[in-house]
């Protein structure tokens, strides 16, 4: 627990805990319920209302009677995830920033890795350290903290990770400022956020949805895939088509925050380069070329178009 705690600081002062959970600072004392520390501060309207949102619903849901093989099973069926896992080192720091109900997380605590998952939803916290206590994982850490005033060590992490998170956010640039100081120098960031041609799908499908009060969203595979699981279908609705804040961006603008922050970019996934498939999903892409940046984002709308319009930039902290 020593291990974790260190990775973790005072929300209002940035200073290091005590095994009370007390700030050696300024001496705040912070709740731990069920094993979550509540290292969150009030936010501002905006942020309470995406907090109550989420606590209202959590996403994403777990499938009844999960196991652990059935989760690593289930994310391994999908590239990215594999990529992580194969370029994290097994004795990394890593915190995911926005991990709900903490499947990745828990997908990566593998080897000697310590892994912290930070949320602002309490509800949501309580399924991932629900689960991580069921699959007998213990270099886990579930935090309740907030990325304006994070609960979270500076420069403390190997690997910062966070996917659909920012683009809730309201000021995603601001928060992509703090997330990047988590990082250690040299270390790697993974962001996911909207893209803003990827997601233009998901927004017409919206329009649609509104018209028939959500009864019907055509062309949404997800929900067709979950039509037997009634949760976490509502889970995808909500978090999809009815989320209180949203954002979408390019490629561009997130590379230009990158830039501002000290962060080397690496390469985007799916990648911008045409006809390029990573193996190392940490190593630089073959180049950078603006326009044909522009091209692959064109034809993210239908490759990711059909579930959300996530994609991936990857960048390495600058080591000075």
């Amino acid at each position: 627990m020593d291990a974790i705690r260190e990775l973790l600081a005072c929300p209002a002062c940035a200073g290091p805990l005590a095994a009370d959970w007390s700030c050696c600072g300024c001496g705040t004392r912070y709740e731990v319920l069920d094993g979550i520390p509540a290292l969150r501060l009030p936010g501002d309207g905006r942020t309470e209302a995406v907090r109550g949102f989420y606590e209202r619903a959590p996403f994403p849901g777990y499938p009844p009677h999960d196991s652990l093989h059935a989760l690593r099973a289930r994310a391994g069926r999908s590239p990215l995830p594999r990529l992580i896992d194969r370029a994290i080192p097994g004795d990394a720091r890593i915190v995911e920033v926005g991990c709900g109900t903490g499947q990745m997380c828990l997908f990566l605590a593998r080897a000697d890795r310590v892994v912290v998952g930070a949320d602002l939803a309490r509800a949501s916290l309580a399924l991932a350290a629900g689960a991580a206590r069921r699959f007998g994982l213990h270099r886990v850490q579930f935090v309740e903290t907030d990325l304006q005033r994070p609960g979270l060590k500076a420069g403390a992490f190997d690997v910062v990770y966070s996917s659909g998170v920012l683009h809730h956010t309201p000021d995603p640039r601001a928060s992509f400022a703090r997330l990047a100081e988590l990082a250690r120098p040299g270390g790697t960031i993974v962001l996911g956020v909207y893209n803003a041609f990827a997601r233009l799908p998901a927004k017409l499908r919206r329009l649609t949805a509104r018209v028939s009060g959500f009864q019907y969203v055509p062309f949404d595979p997800v929900l067709r895939g979950r039509r037997h699981e009634p949760a976490r279908r509502e889970a995808w609705l909500r978090d999809q088509y009815q989320h209180p804040e949203e954002h979408s961006h390019t490629l561009a603008e997130v590379q230009g925050w990158f830039a501002e922050n000290g962060v080397e970019y690496l390469r985007a996934y799916p990648s911008a380069v045409l006809d390029d498939e990573p193996e190392e999903l940490f190593a630089h892409a073959p180049d950078n070329w603006r326009v044909e940046g522009w091209l692959a984002q064109m034809g993210w709308i239908w490759t990711l178009g059909h579930e959300g319009g996530l994609f991936f930039t990857v960048g390495r902290r600058s080591p000075c």
